[in-house]
């Protein structure tokens, strides 16, 4: 799947995709970032609103931020030529469930769906029923939260000069 979305040219554009899976535990630069957010929380510097409330859930859980460092750790891991570090909850969003991110990516990729049934030795199971019940392999979609980042188009890859639109969903499965 990742080798056909690499780059799919669908005629007025080119889809350029990425699918990743990993297993989250904190190491080396992992564990720094996570404990600048611990500390960052510990001392106050965030507003009491933002610590009770907040799209990873309250930030004076620990799991809350595990989630968050997480989240800031794949996007880091992904996109080494750009530094995600301090990015907080209010940058990502979680969303209403699996069904619902299913149908938006789905709508994103049926151009690329036509191209994957015309290319040899991928068209043998639609596009979307392959990419689904692999990512379920591997994750367990119905165990997910399921988390957006909202990018200020700016700062970090997905305002590259000629990108009309991008996503990134996590599927966030806690076992």
């Amino acid at each position: 799947i990742n080798s056909f979305l690499d780059s799919v040219d669908v005629g007025d554009l080119i889809v350029k995709g990425d699918l990743e899976a990993y297993s989250c535990k904190l190491a080396g630069l992992d564990k720094k970032l996570s404990r600048s957010l611990e500390e960052e929380v510990a001392a106050g510097s965030a507003s009491p609103t933002s610590l009770s409330k907040s799209p990873v859930g309250p930030l004076h859980e620990s799991g809350s931020r595990k989630t968050l460092v997480y989240l800031i750790l794949t996007l880091n891991h992904i996109y080494p030529d750009y530094d995600f570090s301090l990015l907080r909850a209010h940058h990502f969003k979680k969303e209403e469930g699996v069904a619902a991110i299913e149908e938006t990516i789905d709508a994103h990729l049926v151009e690329a769906s036509k191209v994957w049934d015309t290319t040899p030795g991928f068209g043998e199971e639609p596009l979307l029923d392959c990419l689904w019940s692999s990512i379920d392999e591997a994750i367990a979609l119905k165990e997910c939260d399921v988390y957006s980042y909202k990018s200020d188009m700016e700062s970090d890859p997905f305002g590259e000069k000629g990108s009309v639109w991008s996503f990134n969903y996590f599927f966030y499965n806690r076992q």
